[in-house]
């Protein structure tokens, strides 16, 4: 199943040279930053372009110290700043699977984020210009949800995710639908979207296919997307209903064909689906020839590289599936580079070589100097 999109980052800074208003309101808005879209993000919070740099780079270890260092030299001086340092700190924790470090972190806050110490208005002298509302970080409520579920607290990670679900829907846009509050409702539907999809994956995990099910058709009724269609698809299979996956795979072909769009994504969900299809059945050489279309339209799709190597493995050409993933490796190691794909290359090294310990050791050193902080080496089984 297709990993649901990971929350936007913090807005870009803006371009060096602006029109002659928007350099009125920068100027406009030297005192509050926080109410311009035109202010940078370190005028948001202290140094924050460099925290999201690290963080799309993987270098949680780094956002740690910097954390660190920030506040024993006390250079964050709002609260908001104390939050967002925070939730950054909370993620690398998770990233890096210091669980319980991160749950004493969590410990800090009060439970109830929508307490009064995290509105702005109760902060007269620090946001004199700023619009009623909290100040706690999306990311923030969903580490405060998804935590308990790592320390084996399942039933307390699913209860605030269902509350933060109903948050979410829960929120009001102005009545006038300005372009602002069309970039609102845009951002909560995706917020919506990843939250749902945690929650579905937790009750998957349980194999709780009823659940999944239900979930899924209620976003479908609202939403006909072609990625919920086809993780309905998914559940379906798993839950043996083969001829439910079936018709669910192809209404996710007819809403794509007849989007009349080149999205390349979509046209890519509808051959994986097909693929599925044919796997089910053990036709894996037309599985191949879906997967090999998928990676023709997009050579960084790693599902479909993964399942092509599979496939190949299953039809004795082991040597052919260890190039199709050392291949991609290559190619696009920032995608490629996750512990499935690994695991897989390592079990296929030791159906092939019989020097397979030497193998593994070599991709272990290369995995060592280009993997972010958070991957687990463990997958080479050395």
């Amino acid at each position: 199943m297709d990993a649901p999109p990971s929350p936007p980052p913090p807005p870009s800074p803006p371009p060096e040279e602006c029109s002659p208003i928007a350099a009125t309101a920068v100027a406009n808005v030297a005192d509050d930053p926080l109410t311009s879209p035109y202010a940078s993000m370190n005028s948001y919070c202290h140094d924050l372009s460099t925290l999201q740099d690290l963080a799309c780079r993987g270098a949680w270890r780094t956002i740690v110290d910097k954390v660190a260092r920030s506040r024993s030299l006390s250079l964050l001086s709002k609260p908001h700043e104390h939050l967002i340092y925070l939730t950054f700190n909370l993620l690398s924790l998770v990233k890096l699977r210091r669980y319980s470090d991160a749950q004493q972190e969590l410990k800090t806050l009060d439970d109830d984020l929508d307490s009064k110490q995290y509105l702005y208005e109760s902060y007269p002298d620090h946001y004199p210009n700023h619009k009623p509302g909290s100040m706690v970080p999306f990311a923030l409520r969903w580490l405060h949800a998804h935590l308990p579920f790592t320390l084996g607290d399942r039933q307390l990670a699913l209860d605030r995710l269902y509350t933060l679900l109903h948050f979410i829907r829960d929120k009001k846009l102005p009545p006038n639908r300005d372009s602002d509050s069309e970039v609102s409702l845009t951002l909560w539907k995706k917020r919506e979207e990843f939250v749902v999809n945690t929650i579905i994956s937790h009750h998957l995990s349980q194999k709780e296919f009823k659940v999944c099910l239900s979930l899924l058709r209620a976003e479908i009724s609202k939403n006909d997307d072609p990625l919920l269609v086809s993780k309905l698809g998914y559940v379906q299979m798993q839950y043996g209903d083969l001829d439910g996956a079936k018709r669910s795979f192809e209404v996710v072909e007819k809403l794509v064909m007849g989007s009349e769009s080149g999205n390349v994504e979509l046209k890519n969900l509808v051959s994986r689906n097909k693929a599925l299809k044919y796997l089910v059945g053990k036709d894996y050489v037309s599985a191949v020839r879906e997967y090999e279309e998928c990676i023709e339209r997009d050579g960084s799709d790693v599902v479909a590289i993964n399942n092509k190597a599979l496939c190949l493995m299953y039809l004795r050409d082991l040597s052919d599936s260890i190039k199709v993933l050392e291949s991609a490796l290559e190619r696009v190691p920032t995608v490629a580079l996750n512990e499935t794909i690994v695991v897989n290359l390592c079990s296929m090294y030791e159906l092939a070589h019989v020097n397979h310990a030497d193998i593994k050791k070599t991709l272990s050193t290369w995995i060592a100097r280009v993997a972010p902080d958070d991957f687990d080496n463990s997958c080479t089984r050395i």
